[in-house]
């Protein structure tokens, strides 16, 4: 398992996350509101927001299920290769930051209050490089 494989996956996480922040956003603007309610005719200019955001949600979902289904394939490859690491502390690390997600500063504080950023960085990147000739998994 490499690096550039293990941030694949990430980046894959990080655009899903942000897909459904745009989706949320698109939600909250698809309620319905009241029309202005000035007494002058409306003109023939009128457009259905809510239906144009209908469209652009069911678009953004389709999208969605796609990053999954690649988050799905990747997770496959991934988790072994996780799972067969020894230190408990060293996996956990890999799993949060990899298949969960997780920001380094995230992983730190979730390993507890002794634990830094810099530290889990060094920790996966050390174990990256002792044993990248021992892992095969693909």
């Amino acid at each position: 398992m490499t690096l550039a494989e293990l941030n694949a996956h990430f980046d894959l996480l990080t655009e899903r996350a942000k897909a459904q922040e745009i989706r949320s956003s698109i939600l909250d603007k698809a309620r319905p509101g009241s029309p202005p309610l000035t007494g002058m005719p409306r003109g023939t200019d009128v457009s259905d927001k809510v239906g144009n955001l209908a469209i652009e949600l069911a678009e953004l979902d389709d999208e969605i299920a796609e990053i999954d289904s690649k988050i799905a394939a990747s997770a496959i490859r991934i988790e072994p290769f996780i799972k067969s690491i020894r230190n408990i502390q060293t996996r956990m690390i890999f799993r949060l930051r990899f298949l969960r997600g997780l920001s380094w500063g995230e992983v730190a504080d979730a390993l507890g209050k002794y634990v830094s950023e810099v530290s889990v960085k060094q920790i996966c990147y050390n174990y990256l490089r002792v044993h990248e000739h021992d892992v095969t998994c693909r």
